[in-house]
Formats: structure tokens, C-alpha cells, sequence
């Protein structure tokens, strides 16, 4: 079978804790206020009070665990969406955003659907801001490091489905490397549950395609 579960591969941004991730690219620091606020969160104001006591019900839980229980999967999402080179700058501003915006965050009840939301929107903001820098004429190749997915056991696979146009790429993703049923795949991705499926099906015959390209060149060398 083409895919299996990933495990670890986890870069240098991804084991910070919450002091470390609260600083930004410039070096400065997250307002205090946004730490005492994730470090013991609030539930957001609603003008329906029936919206307030749903989501008192599920309080949701300190920043320095919620980054504990989702780093991995969200550094496996980004290794897939970025590359391996750029998931650790692209998972350092998915939780610094999703720091700021934690004390306001209605969605204790589905956590890693809403840090994921996060994630793929910065790695659409990554792909976007590398397509308005210039090429460089010599750029250097891109070398193994720590990073690396198949340094770090990730295998071949997640560098193949990297190379899928977007919407395949995230199905694939979501349904055969995070383990996310349909369902939480379509709410993830915007769209409807046979979307994911088709995306799904498209993506996987891509692979394999490739996976029987490269079997008869290694046949014919």
C-alpha cells in the first residue's frame, strides 16, 4: 500500500513551548496579555446566551497543552503543505496566530480541526509570498536536515503527495497521513464530502502513477 500512518519527524519550531513560540520573526514578544489570556482562556462573549453555555461546557484547555496534544499532527500537515525546509518558520506563525487568537476560540469541542484551519491558511499565505520572491539564479539544492521527512521517517510518500495540486494534496493529507474521516476532511477543506472523495480517488491515482513510473525506470536502468 502506497501510504501508512506517519510517525515522528519533528522540527526544532514544533517542541517549543508557549514562552518560546511567543515571540515573533523580529524577535519580539507576544503581549503579555495574550499569554495570561491563553494560559487560562475565557469564553468568548456571545449575545445568545444559549451559545455561551454550550461553550462553557467544553472550557477550553491551557495553550502549553493544547500546543502539546496538536504539534505533531499540525508539523506533519505543514511538512506535506510547505516542505520540509519551511515547516518550522510556517508552524511557528500557525501558533503564534492561533495564540493571539485562543481567548476568543468557540471550538473546544474540535480543537484540531481549528488549528489545522489555521495552519492551511498560513501555508496558502507561505505559497503566495514564495511566488512573489524572486528566483534566485544559483539557488542552492535543497540538503537533508532534521527537518527532512526522509531523514526523520517520514518516508518518500510525504514528498510525492507535497507535489499534488492543492486540493488533492489536502485530501490525501487529511484522510491518509492524519487518519481525518471524511467529514472532518470536507469541513476542514470547505467543500462537500464527495469533493474529498473525488480529491481523494484523483490523488491516489496520481501517486501510483508516479509510484509505476519510477518502477520501470528502476526496471530499465
Amino acid at each position: 500500500m502506497f501510504f501508512q500512518t506517519v510517525e515522528g519527524g519533528i522540527g526544532d519550531a514544533s517542541r517549543r513551548s508557549v514562552e518560546d513560540l511567543a515571540r515573533d520573526r523580529t524577535g519580539a514578544r507576544v503581549p503579555a496579555e495574550h499569554l495570561a489570556e491563553a494560559a487560562s482562556p475565557r469564553v468568548a462573549r456571545s449575545p445568545r446566551p444559549q451559545v455561551v453555555e454550550r461553550v462553557s461546557r467544553r472550557r477550553l484547555p491551557p495553550f502549553e497543552r493544547f500546543l502539546e496534544e496538536n504539534r505533531t499532527t499540525v508539523f506533519r500537515y505543514l511538512t506535506v503543505a510547505v516542505g520540509s525546509i519551511d515547516a518550522d518558520d510556517v508552524f511557528q506563525e500557525t501558533f503564534l496566530a492561533a495564540l493571539r487568537a485562543y481567548p476568543r476560540c468557540t471550538e473546544a469541542d474540535r480543537l484540531d480541526r481549528w488549528i489545522l484551519r489555521i495552519a492551511s491558511r498560513k501555508a496558502i499565505d507561505h505559497h503566495r509570498g514564495a511566488a512573489r520572491r524572486p528566483i534566485p539564479v544559483a539557488a542552492p539544492p535543497e540538503r537533508p536536515t532534521e527537518l527532512d521527512p526522509t531523514a526523520d521517517g517520514f518516508g518518500p510518500a510525504l514528498v510525492a503527495v507535497r507535489d499534488l495540486p492543492s486540493r488533492q494534496r489536502d485530501a490525501v493529507a487529511y484522510r491518509h497521513i492524519l487518519g481525518f474521516s471524511v467529514a472532518d476532511a470536507a469541513s476542514l477543506m470547505g467543500c462537500t464530502e464527495e469533493a474529498v472523495r473525488a480529491s481523494t480517488y484523483q490523488g491516489l491515482r496520481t501517486l501510483k502513477e508516479q509510484e509505476l513510473k519510477e518502477r520501470a525506470t528502476w526496471t530499465n536502468d
